[in-house]
């Protein structure tokens, strides 16, 4: 072989490497671009929206339900009329969740304080009542109702529609009266709820009976118990159903836990070390 064949030869290598190279890094960009695709294609959207759906709604639909219309700072009245004890009997509420002195809760959605105040009477001085709500009107409201009767250990705490704004591990009971069906992101709320609870914690939904046409409240401001349970046990919250208290005229209550066994398998990594 010739000097020249020889050096056709090389040039002849090396072009075919470097088109090897080129067609090798153009699938190495296109691969993830397709990853990426079908990523997105197997993983469904938590929410849905509906141009035609229940004007009390949103239109934006969770787990086959549309959440509602947040009731705001002008409903403050209503929440405090004085037919409400008969009506809703929260006096019974508050004694079925079996309250304790010293006990850290969390009211999410406040509003302007009327189930605060009354667990509030319950836990003595020290414990400690966390009102949460997104409208600072509400919190303003509350925080003059409750001075007015001499409660000081009642917190203000402005959450946001992801975020009720509560220290991981913090809280012995999450309360959620008549407002988790309006919760704009339910699942991120859930979420935040679950890790603000202790081990042994409670959350209590207490929700207008969907099951029961007689009660008055608009079909959109109810939930069933089984759709409390399915949204509640998703496995990312870590939540256990306790119970459902069906003592109350019009609600049910219907109580998840965060389990203490979980947390001790957690903390050692495996459920047998």
């Amino acid at each position: 072989m010739t000097g020249t064949q020889r050096q056709a030869v090389v040039l002849g290598t090396a072009v075919a490497l470097m088109l090897t190279s080129h067609v090798d890094h153009v699938r190495g960009q296109d691969a993830p671009k397709k990853n990426r695709a079908a990523g997105k294609s197997k993983t469904p959207a938590r929410y849905s929206y509906r141009k035609i759906h229940d004007p009390n709604g949103i239109g934006k639909f969770y787990m086959g339900r549309e959440i509602a219309h947040v009731m705001g700072f002008a409903g403050a009245a209503w929440l405090e009329r004085s037919s409400r004890e008969r009506e809703e009997r929260l006096s019974l509420l508050v004694k079925s969740l079996k309250l304790r002195p010293g006990m850290v809760i969390a009211d999410i959605g406040a509003g302007s304080g009327v189930v605060s105040m009354l667990m509030a009477e319950q836990i003595g001085a020290d414990g400690r009542i966390l009102a949460v709500d997104v409208q600072q009107k509400m919190l303003n409201r509350l925080v003059k109702r409750a001075r007015q009767r001499g409660l000081s250990n009642i917190t203000p705490v402005k959450g946001t529609s992801k975020s009720p704004n509560l220290k991981p591990a913090s809280v012995d009971l999450v309360i959620l009266v008549d407002v988790y069906h309006e919760f704009d992101f339910p699942f991120e709320m859930l979420q935040q709820i679950s890790g603000a609870l202790k081990p042994g914690g409670r959350v209590a939904f207490v929700e207008y009976r969907k099951e029961d046409p007689s009660v008055p409240i608009k079909l959109v401001h109810k939930m069933t118990e089984a759709q409390v349970k399915k949204e509640a046990s998703l496995p990312e919250f870590g939540l256990r159903w306790k119970e459902t208290i069906g003592i109350l005229p019009r609600q049910h209550i219907v109580v998840f836990e965060r389990p203490v066994e979980a947390e001790k398998r957690t903390d050692s990594g495996s459920p047998d070390s």
